[in-house]
């Protein structure tokens, strides 16, 4: 087989595997309409997407469900999409918008606003999650730049760490300071799509998009980066330039995850390996991978939890559950491969 036929072959079986992906995610979007306290037969599903004739159950569907699954699929595309960006930009497999204290940034702000100007929903959130969002990625880098060395993984990671510990003391202490702010965002804080509204969704959820529709165009240039800095300039690539483009995109993704669900971790640090396995290092695919990826990932987590543990349980504590062991294996991996 010629090379150029090996390439379209591989393609090929990319694109069955993207196909397949998003018939599963559509089949797990049905199982989160159909979970709960009240389970829904999918008859009753469909009926209240398509013919909604205003009962009871349909409201539930149309006005409760259905918002918190638009909810769980572009938070969980736009953690994913972002953990990928970051992982090649940096060259460090454990970065993601949680353990590099982006999504602890966006929160801090967030729970700020809602403090000193009674901020809760729609822009008067989304604001300050992205510039919480900026404002720690910058604070990380300028960390994990300083001494010799440079900016390298290791010590961005422990940086990110820092900030993250950092801000969320401040969090903690600006919600035991003033109680009503505590009670607004009590359940966001711990990463919960419950409680979604439609109009929340309409607000943020442009955001989210206008970042997956960049992430796509940085496919090239993310496999360059992935080689690190000096092969990516003699690959032809503007370095300075696609990483801020890509640090834009990722506090896009980041900021409006986080304004609309809260800091929920792991998605962005979990989807891109397993997506690796699927798609390879090519983020021309792996891009769209993890976005179908990530939104599959913490749906499913957020199903589950309502299935077992009822509708309030917040998917960021599932998630919390299923990546830790996984970022433990990665760290353990990574130590043990170290010179």
């Amino acid at each position: 087989m010629s090379g150029r036929a090996g390439f379209r072959a591989g393609g090929a079986r990319r694109a069955a595997a993207l196909v397949a992906l998003a018939g599963l995610l559509a089949a797990v979007g049905f199982w989160s309409l159909s979970a709960g306290s009240t389970p829904y037969a999918l008859g009753t599903v469909l009926d209240a997407l398509i013919a909604n004739d205003g009962s009871r159950d349909h409201l539930v569907i149309a006005t409760i469900r259905a918002p918190r699954l638009l909810a769980g699929l572009g938070v969980g595309a736009a953690l994913a999409v972002a953990g990928a960006i970051m992982q090649a930009v940096t060259g460090n497999p454990l970065a993601s918008p949680g353990l590099m204290g982006l999504n602890a940034g966006a929160a801090f702000a967030v729970v700020l606003a809602t403090a000193v100007a009674g901020a809760s929903t729609g822009d008067a959130v989304v604001w300050p999650a992205f510039g919480g969002a900026a404002a720690a990625a910058v604070v990380v880098y300028g960390l994990g730049a300083t001494g010799r060395g440079g900016a390298t993984p290791l010590k961005i990671v422990l940086a990110g760490a820092v900030v993250s510990g950092f801000l969320g003391s401040l969090t903690a202490a600006v919600l035991v300071l003033d109680k009503g702010a505590m009670d607004t965002v009590r359940l966001w804080t711990a990463g919960s799509l419950a409680g979604r509204t439609a109009e929340q969704v309409q607000t943020v959820g442009p955001y989210i998009l206008a970042g997956l529709a960049v992430s796509l165009l940085l496919g090239r240039a993310l496999n360059a980066l992935s080689l690190g800095a000096d092969a990516a300039r003699a690959l032809g690539q503007n370095v300075r330039f696609w990483r801020r483009a890509s640090i834009v995109t990722v506090v896009l993704l980041a900021g409006g995850a986080v304004a609309l669900a809260g800091p929920i971790g792991f998605v962005g640090l979990v989807t891109p390996h397993i997506v690796r396995m699927l798609a390879g290092a090519d983020h021309r695919w792996a891009i769209p991978f993890c976005a179908l990826g990530g939104a599959l990932l913490l749906t499913a987590a957020d199903a589950a939890s309502r299935t077992l543990l009822g509708s309030g349980f917040p998917a960021g504590v599932t998630m919390a559950l299923i990546g830790a062991p996984f970022f433990i294996h990665l760290a353990r991996r990574r130590i043990g491969a170290a010179p």
